[in-house]
């Protein structure tokens, strides 16, 4: 039975349609004589709430509330990748060109060409028994990614009767048919709200590298992690992700700019599809997908698109592939879910946000993960979240960052004092930390380093040690310390500099290996090392300070280059060399 009623009362983006009595939870429903799309989210008696994902500017009582008895859904298939969607999965370019530069309503297209050709290689053959989740074909989305067709999650499975050979098809073309008569093309839909399932999950072992010091080796997320980057406006959230997104070493990329102002998410339309993937120059844009929402558009459409983003990672997660989804921000997702609130008249909890934040925050992450697909071949893929938090003056006590520390593991505070004085990423490494270290240390070890994880956690030392000291020498000046505090200063300066510092528009800085990583702070901690020897021997600190090897040692990481590394070595000698001639000086007087 669909379900059929009428409009009885309208507030904002909320409505309440009575004679509802056949809708379901999550069911989507076309609104008013407009045909606006939009989805039920209470349901008392025959009363519908439903929260209406376009502008209800001019919809009024008694026009009609028609139900399509499916959840909100995605298309998934061939096409995806390279698009640029509104929340709940429209083209933005489709739109444009049926509306003009502001988005009309109830406007339907399609979110992928579905009479766009694409050469199928089958994979299977009559005979062979398929169940949900197999690879039965690929083709060739773009330059940067082979999509697997895949059988559908829901589908019953069995033995293939018919499967078309290797040549040219549509979406809709019927590729495949089992015993159980249902037919298999190249795209089905999936309820946003429902993880897709999959065979068993992994421990978070493996890192995923970023190319950036401050994140890759003081704070590092595992592949299947979940991380945040909160942080005050113009503290640099946006550069980050976008560095994140550019030089991970993951597949595919999904961006979802949620609430965030049109003009930030206009740079990143605008920039996005020029910039090239750096591993294989081709256009970024050919491994991402952009989810836009601006904080003009529909606020109920804001809460879908962070739902939309996580399904379609998951689809590709599901093929075998790496996948980063970076959510910006996730503060104004829960924006929306207060307005939701509100309209509905719910009892508020702290700051106004429903009480129900904690669990949908929690919703959302706990869909990452590193996993082991269904079906045949086995195949791994994860799906990595990271969100942005944009907390009020930056005060991370408020809810929305209070309760997405309880459900990440990875946490890159932002601090506006480090990006006022040009210290990018300006991520506080007092502030943050990484609950995945203990696991990803075993891959450092093995592919980098045995003394990864000893060098870090001196490096780390001596930045702690002289955040303590901060204090002494703000009441009484640097001269009350001794020589052996004040060269924890002066290498705490260093680590600054030369590790934690890193231009992300210098072509060698941008992106640092975890080999020249791991050198880079060798270094640093054999200068420390070095340093406190030669004070006990009875070097003064002034000599030491005065050495030029410390202006080498803090542009080698905008000097030496991928393939230079062997000079980093040579700096070990240099570093050796420059020692013993100070304290031969020291000898000779």
């Amino acid at each position: 039975m669909v379900a059929k009623g009428r409009i009885v009362w309208v507030s904002g983006p909320a409505v309440k349609a009575d004679g509802m009595s056949d809708a379901k939870m999550y069911e989507t429903v076309s609104v008013g004589d407009a045909k606006l799309i939009g989805e039920v989210i209470r349901l008392t008696g025959d009363v519908a709430f439903i929260q209406v994902y376009e502008s209800t500017s001019g919809l009024k009582p008694g026009e009609p509330v028609v139900g399509t008895g499916n959840p909100l859904s995605v298309l998934l298939g061939p096409g995806i990748i390279g698009q640029i969607y509104d929340g709940i999965q429209r083209p933005l370019k489709d739109l444009a060109a049926k509306s003009g530069s502001f988005i009309g309503r109830g406007i339907t297209t399609t979110p992928v060409d579905m009479t766009k050709k694409y050469k199928f290689k089958p994979l299977v053959k009559t005979g062979d028994e398929v169940k949900p989740g197999t690879i039965i074909g690929t083709v060739k989305e773009t330059d940067l990614i082979d999509h697997s067709i895949m059988v559908p999650p829901d589908h019953p499975g069995g033995k293939i009767t018919k499967i078309v050979g290797e040549g040219e098809y549509d979406l809709e073309t019927e590729l495949a048919t089992t015993d159980s008569k249902v037919p298999i093309k190249m795209y089905h839909y999936w309820p946003v709200r429902k993880p897709r399932p999959y065979k068993s999950r992994y421990d978070p072992t493996v890192p995923l590298l970023t190319g950036q010091r401050v994140i890759d080796t003081f704070f590092p997320i595992a592949k299947g992690g979940t991380g945040s980057i909160p942080g005050a406006f113009g503290t640099g959230k946006t550069v980050t992700l976008h560095q994140i997104a550019k030089w991970a070493d993951s597949q595919v990329v999904v961006y979802i700019g949620c609430g965030e102002r049109g003009n930030e998410m206009t740079e990143v339309l605008v920039e996005f599809p020029h910039l090239k993937d750096p591993r294989t120059d081709k256009p970024l844009m050919d491994r991402t997908v952009l989810v836009a929402n601006t904080s003009n558009m529909p606020v109920a459409a804001r809460e879908a698109s962070i739902y939309t983003g996580v399904t379609i990672a998951e689809y590709y997660r599901d093929m075998g592939k790496d996948v980063v989804l970076v959510a910006d921000s996730t503060s104004r997702w829960a924006e929306a879910l207060r307005e939701m609130s509100g309209r509905l008249e719910e009892m508020p909890a702290e700051e106004g946000y429903p009480s129900y934040l904690a669990s949908r925050l929690a919703e959302f992450y706990e869909r990452a993960g590193r996993v082991r697909a269904q079906g045949s071949p086995d195949r791994d893929g994860s799906v990595t979240l990271i969100g942005a938090v944009s907390p009020s003056g930056g005060d991370f006590t408020e809810p929305v960052t209070t309760h997405t520390m309880r459900f990440i593991k990875t946490f890159w505070a932002l601090d506006a004092k480090l990006a006022y004085s040009r210290h990018y990423p300006s991520i506080n490494w007092m502030n943050s930390y990484s609950g995945y270290l203990a696991d990803i240390g075993k891959w450092w070890r093995e592919n980098v380093s045995k003394e990864w994880f000893e060098a870090r956690r001196e490096a780390y030392g001596i930045l702690q040690r002289e955040d303590t000291l901060k204090e002494i020498v703000r009441l009484l000046g640097p001269e009350a310390l001794p020589d052996e505090e004040k060269l924890i200063l002066e290498v705490a300066r260093m680590i600054k500099i030369g590790i934690l510092q890193q231009n992300s528009f210098d072509e060698v800085d941008t992106y640092c290996s975890p080999q020249k990583q791991f050198k880079l702070l060798t270094l640093l901690v054999d200068f420390y090392k070095r340093g406190q020897a030669a004070l006990k021997d009875g070097t003064s600190l002034a000599d030491i300070r005065a050495m030029p090897l410390i202006a080498t040692l803090l542009k080698a990481r905008m000097e030496v280059k991928e393939t230079e590394l062997a000079k980093l070595d040579q700096l070990e000698t240099t570093i050796d060399q420059e020692f013993k001639k100070i304290a031969g000086v020291k000898i000779e007087a």
